[in-house]
């Protein structure tokens, strides 16, 4: 290995480093003080200056290419962010990802079409994040139709972010190609656009959704039309690590705050945390978190080496991580017995999270399925 390409792997290293300690630091500050009145929207206010302050951060740009203002530092620095982040909240972590999809799509079909149009859009100031349908697989929802002149009509629910931000990267069916999908950048402030009120869904509270509803409503083609599918299934493949990675963090978390309380609380004159049934729940959380930083750093070496099946991998791992997850919360809950359910301490809303991080592109028994079903069309 040359002196030069030693330096670049430094280089990147102590930017991930950089990043990955903004991020801790960031949730320190912004998200932890706040984190049970955060969770209480929609029924209150919505951290609309911490998700600007996350912005600021760069925290929306991490795989907007650098050509258009973005960092361009790909998954692996995605991911250390969204594990920091999800310790404290993983409802911003929730955010994040949700933009960073709809970003990757227009970078997977910017490999096969140009996209300089669109980025240069989302690089205007103030135009992140992006809204995307971040909790649900292409085909598991009914999605709009676009006609002969682009126009868009139909139904989209549970849009991430759609009643917060300008634009949307969304899925339609094409009515003169065979129904086959293809992705549009859609104006929210456009014609033709009527949004619902936020959607209640059992965790990631501050990560808000919509159901809009499109009639005639003008759009722009992201990539080559027809072309959706396979721009989404690139995308599910290559933020699989983003998505352990959030479900790591609040595993991790999780424990934390279950160790810590159980060192701080007495009964009978003794440390709970010296009874042995305690450290038999801590033991079976660290093993899970143990395991899940494991697993998740061995996708991300993957994914970034193109090791042959990477893809395989990464969805493997992601299943895996938000399933020790829930089991891991469960665990937290438990450990902190009658508290563990009050909503200040942070453990329910944990166990919450988790289950709805397991939804993140797409329901969790469905990409089961999809995931044997790569390996045996590989084996045909």
């Amino acid at each position: 290995m040359s002196t030069q390409t030693q330096a670049a792997i430094q280089g990147f290293k102590e930017e991930l480093q950089a990043m990955s300690d903004m991020a801790e630091r960031f949730a320190a500050k912004e998200l932890h003080p706040k984190r049970e009145e955060n969770d209480h929207y929609p029924f209150g206010e919505l951290f609309t200056g911490t998700i600007k302050n996350a912005c600021d951060a760069g925290f929306f740009s991490v795989n907007l290419p650098s050509d258009y203002g973005g960092i361009g530092m790909g998954e692996k620095a995605l991911a250390s962010i969204l594990e920091k982040i999800s310790m404290s909240d993983a409802s911003m972590a929730g955010i994040i990802f949700t933009n960073a999809a709809a970003l990757e799509i227009i970078n997977q079909a910017a490999l096969e079409s140009s996209c300089e149009a669109i980025y240069k859009m989302l690089s205007a100031n103030d135009v992140l994040p992006v809204a995307f349908s971040s909790f649900t697989g292409i085909g598991e929802m009914d999605v709009p139709v676009a006609d002969k002149n682009g126009k868009i009509s139909g139904r989209i629910n549970f849009l991430v972010l759609g009643g917060i931000t300008r634009y949307a990267v969304i899925p339609a069916a094409e009515s003169t190609q065979s129904n086959k999908i293809s992705y549009y950048l859609l104006d929210l402030n456009g014609k033709g656009i009527e949004k619902s009120e936020p959607v209640y869904s059992l965790g990631l509270h501050a990560c808000p959704a919509v159901d809009i509803f499109l009639e005639n409503a003008e759009a722009i083609l992201i990539g080559k039309a027809g072309e959706g599918e396979k721009y989404f299934k690139a995308v599910q493949s290559r933020l699989s690590v983003a998505a352990a990675a959030i479900s790591l963090g609040i595993m991790k978390g999780s424990f934390l705050e279950a160790l810590q309380y159980t060192k701080d609380r007495f009964q009978g004159g003794r440390q709970i945390i010296n009874w042995s049934e305690v450290r038999m729940l801590l033991a079976n959380m660290i093993v899970e978190v143990l395991v899940g930083q494991s697993s998740l750093a061995g996708a991300c070496n993957d994914l970034e080496n193109g090791v042959i099946g990477w893809e395989k991998t990464a969805r493997a791992v992601a299943i895996h991580v938000s399933e020790m997850a829930c089991r891991a919360t469960v665990d937290g809950v438990q450990l902190l017995g009658g508290n563990g359910y009050m909503k200040d301490y942070g453990q329910e809303k944990r166990m919450r999270d988790a289950g709805q991080a397991q939804c993140l592109l797409g329901m969790h028994p469905v990409r089961k399925m999809d995931l044997i079903d790569m390996i045996i069309e590989e084996g045909q």
